[in-house]
């Protein structure tokens, strides 16, 4: 049994709009309503719950009731870090789903993630501890601890910028995040880094660069175009 865990509890205030990116409409239909119609129809997903703020939980609940995403079984509260968003939705996952064996952790506002990179996230977790969609580093990458000069010089074809979904054997994952300090939760930076620290193999799949996450105005007036 595989559960995706759907964040939905960022407040996008890098995008300066009056509401979460993940809940602003794009031809009639809320962000995270495309997100959660691709988990909805993978045939390799049993299970959803979403990560969501107590002051969006009922606009939420509304739009799953209407759009017929059916394969939600709970929700969780957003945390004070997207880690400790993603503790809570473990938490939830283990109460309302305990027979998960892979989990997939994706954010409400990376609303083109295909069926192939769910498909890889959800083998990777099988075969080894887990699994994260990367993309090559186009760019030349510099290390500066002081933002001024250069400190290193890092080899670009050993670069790759992390996506989501990641995905993950439950009971590790969740075991990982039942042992650590608040503090350790709190200073994760992103949700495959974690696992890695505690021993996890983290296989790399192929990423895509349309699946982007909706973060500035550029972002969000690209996602209007492919989906017009």
């Amino acid at each position: 049994m595989n559960t995706a865990v759907i964040l939905a509890g960022g407040v996008g205030s890098r995008m300066g709009v009056d509401r979460p990116k993940q809940y602003l409409i794009v031809r009639d239909k809320p962000i995270i309503v495309y997100c959660l119609e691709i988990f909805q129809k993978h045939s390799g997903i049993d299970n959803i719950i979403i990560v969501v703020s107590d002051e969006w939980k009922e606009y939420v609940r509304e739009n799953v009731e209407q759009y017929n995403i059916d394969k939600v079984c709970g929700y969780a509260p957003a945390g004070e870090t997207r880690q400790h968003s993603i503790y809570n939705g473990l938490k939830s996952t283990e109460e309302n789903a305990p027979d998960t064996k892979v989990c997939i952790i994706h954010d409400a506002a990376r609303p083109l993630v295909s069926d192939k990179i769910i498909n890889d996230c959800i083998v990777g977790a099988t075969e080894d501890d887990g699994a994260m969609p990367v993309i090559p580093v186009k760019d030349t990458i510099y290390q500066s601890t002081d933002g001024k000069t250069i400190g290193n010089l890092l080899k670009r074809s050993e670069l790759f910028a992390g996506q989501a979904p990641e995905s993950f054997d439950f009971r590790k994952y969740l075991d990982i995040h039942n042992s650590v300090t608040d503090e350790e939760i709190a200073n994760t930076a992103g949700s495959s880094e974690i696992a890695y620290r505690h021993g996890m193999k983290i296989r790399l799949v192929e990423g895509s660069e349309r699946n982007f996450k909706i973060t500035t105005i550029e972002d969000l007036e690209t996602f209007e175009t492919i989906v017009k």
